[in-house]
C-alpha cells in the first residue's frame, strides 16, 4: 500500500447511508442503556479494529444510526479496572480529535480553565458525575480520574466521548466546537465491515504502517 489518499467510493457510501439512516441518532437516557446487540458490536469492532472488550452499552449514535459513543462496564471479564465510562468509536472523530491533540490544543484548554473560575468549576463538576455514574455500575479504587479530570486535560477523545453521551462537559464542548459537523458523508461501517473509501478509516492505515515499518525503501 502506498501513502497516496484512498479513492473514495461515493455511491457505496451514498447508498449504505440509505440502508441505516432511518435509525437516527443521539444520546440514549441514562436509564434506558441496554446491552450493545450483536450488530452494535460488529460495528464498534469495525470502527476500533478490534473486538470490543467488556460489558457495552450503546451510549450515543451518530446520525447515521452507528454507536459513536460506548458505556462499558469498569470491570472487564477477567476482573481488569476499566476506568475510562465512556468510550469514543467513531473513526472519523478520532482521526479528528488526533489532529487537535497534536496542534497543542489542549495546552491552550488548560490555560483557559486555569484562567476561568467558572470554566473550571463546570469542568469539577463534570468529573464528579462521570465517577458518580461509573460508581452506580461497580466503584473502582481510588475513584480514578479519566481525560486529565478534574484539573488537566489529558485525552480529548474520552473528553469529547463525555460531551456527547452527557453533556455537561466544558473541555468536549470546546472540542466540538472545532470538529462539528464531521465531514462524514456516510455510515461508516455496513454489514459489519469498513465501508471503502470512508475518511475515518484513513488514517489508521497509514499508522499501522508505521508501526510496521512500512517504509517504501
Amino acid at each position: 500500500m502506498t501513502g497516496r489518499a484512498e479513492k473514495q467510493n461515493p455511491e457505496g457510501i451514498q447508498a449504505s447511508a440509505k440502508a441505516v439512516a432511518a435509525r437516527g441518532g443521539g444520546a440514549a437516557e441514562l436509564g434506558a442503556l441496554e446491552p450493545a446487540s450483536q450488530e452494535d458490536l460488529a460495528i464498534i469492532s469495525a470502527q476500533i479494529g478490534r473486538k470490543a472488550r467488556g460489558r457495552v452499552q450503546v451510549a450515543h449514535r451518530c446520525r447515521y444510526g452507528l454507536p459513536d459513543v460506548t458505556r462499558t462496564y469498569p470491570y472487564l471479564d477477567e476482573g481488569t479496572p476499566f476506568p475510562t465510562l465512556f468510550w469514543l468509536t467513531c473513526p472519523l472523530a478520532v482521526r479528528e480529535i488526533g489532529r487537535l491533540e497534536s496542534s497543542g490544543l489542549m495546552r491552550m484548554m488548560e490555560q483557559k480553565l486555569r484562567a476561568d473560575e467558572s470554566l473550571a468549576r463546570e469542568y469539577r463538576l463534570a468529573h464528579r458525575a462521570y465517577v458518580e455514574e461509573r460508581d452506580s455500575l461497580a466503584p473502582l479504587p481510588g475513584s480514578p480520574a479519566v481525560g486529565g479530570m478534574p484539573e488537566r486535560v489529558k485525552c480529548l477523545h474520552a473528553l469529547y466521548a463525555h460531551w456527547l453521551a452527557r453533556g455537561g462537559n466544558p473541555v468536549g464542548r470546546m472540542v466540538a466546537e472545532h470538529i462539528e459537523p464531521l465531514p462524514c458523508p456516510g455510515p461508516c461501517v455496513v454489514d459489519g465491515k469498513p465501508v471503502p473509501g470512508h475518511p475515518g478509516f484513513r488514517s489508521r492505515r497509514r499508522r499501522g504502517r508505521a508501526a510496521r515499518g512500512g517504509s517504501t525503501s
